[in-house]
């Protein structure tokens, strides 16, 4: 066994079978990430859900009380008066034609978000099977297709964080770092739970959160007390 497994079952052997109150949980992770760097605190959420169901393909974007201690890049797709609200605003890239070029064939990626206004997305749209596999293709409903790049452009670099729900009903969501304050990592938590928690679509029967767990980027995951999250 490699050196990464046996840490990872240390780590593991330190984690009951049982949930956390979400302080208690935070506490924990961060106790035992052995990563050797400021690893992230992923949060995983699992939803009573049927993706291929519009209304419950959940989808959107909530910006993180304390951020996520990762200063995204973002690159704006606008012109004129837009453009110049988008690099006022932190923008790192803005432009048009000469970034779809770029990206289409050069194969540049060097951005973590894109926004771009509505008139925008024809021209994006021969990007798509270069951006969609990697989430990056602006959506209406995360907030990246807007007028507003000025606020799209500040709420990204401010700890915006997308989420989406996978095929099998799951969402991720990476919610700071090891190196936050307790406080802030359980703020951080509590924000996305309620956010997905009133997304409740009407369709779902039965029970809609079935479990809640977080752990660093390379650690075991720890399960979280849902009524916990609630408080």
């Amino acid at each position: 066994m490699g050196k990464k497994s046996k840490k990872f079952l240390a780590a593991a052997a330190q984690v009951e079978k049982k949930a956390y109150d979400v302080a208690e949980a935070v506490k924990l992770v961060k106790q035992i990430s052995f990563e050797q760097f400021d690893a992230s605190v992923e949060f995983a959420i699992r939803l009573n859900l049927d993706p291929r169901k519009a209304e419950q393909n959940l989808r959107g974007a909530v910006v993180l009380p304390h951020g996520t201690g990762k200063t995204k890049t973002v690159l704006v797709f606008a012109e004129g008066e837009k453009a110049k609200e988008a690099q006022e605003a932190g923008a790192d890239f803005v432009g048009s034609d000469e970034y779809v070029e770029k990206i289409q064939k050069e194969g540049w990626l060097g951005f973590d978000s894109v926004v771009a206004t509505p008139n925008m997305m024809a021209k994006i749209g021969r990007l798509g099977r270069i951006l969609g596999p990697r989430g990056l293709m602006p959506n209406p409903k995360t907030g990246t297709v807007t007028m507003d790049v000025a606020k799209a452009v500040s709420e990204i670099k401010s700890g915006k964080v997308e989420y989406r729900v996978d095929k099998v009903g799951n969402i991720h969501v990476s919610v700071g770092k090891v190196s936050f304050d307790d406080e802030k990592l359980v703020e951080n938590i509590k924000t996305i739970f309620d956010t997905i928690n009133k997304l409740r679509p009407s369709t779902v029967k039965g029970v809609y959160v079935k479990n809640v767990s977080i752990a660093s980027t390379m650690g075991p995951g720890v399960k979280v007390d849902i009524d916990s999250l609630k408080a």
